[in-house]
């Protein structure tokens, strides 16, 4: 499929792009050439081919161990803050 400088002109405007009368074959060409592979990939016979619904069906992926390996830092990041109440900081109210 081959698209014309008008079809480009109005994907440009549909996706708020200000392409220049010289960018303008540029993108004609190598618009043109992506929707020529899609009708590449789009004649493929996927007949016999079952959907997947996990690219690893029947196979094991290895996990790390699900540890914590965090300490509890609160303690530290909120001596920092203006004002902490019971583990809570404090912030000045700005709704009425």
């Amino acid at each position: 499929m081959s698209l014309t400088r008008k079809d480009v002109e109005n994907i440009a405007h549909l996706a708020r792009l200000a392409i220049t009368d010289a960018e303008m074959p540029e993108y004609v060409d190598r618009l043109s050439k992506i929707l020529n592979l899609v009708e590449q990939l789009d004649a493929a016979d996927t007949a016999s081919v079952e959907p997947m619904a996990h690219p690893l069906k029947d196979q094991v992926q290895r996990m790390r161990v699900d540890e914590v390996v965090d300490s509890d830092r609160h303690e530290k990041y909120q001596r920092n803050a203006a004002k902490v109440e019971a583990g809570l900081y404090l912030v000045p109210k700005v709704i009425e």
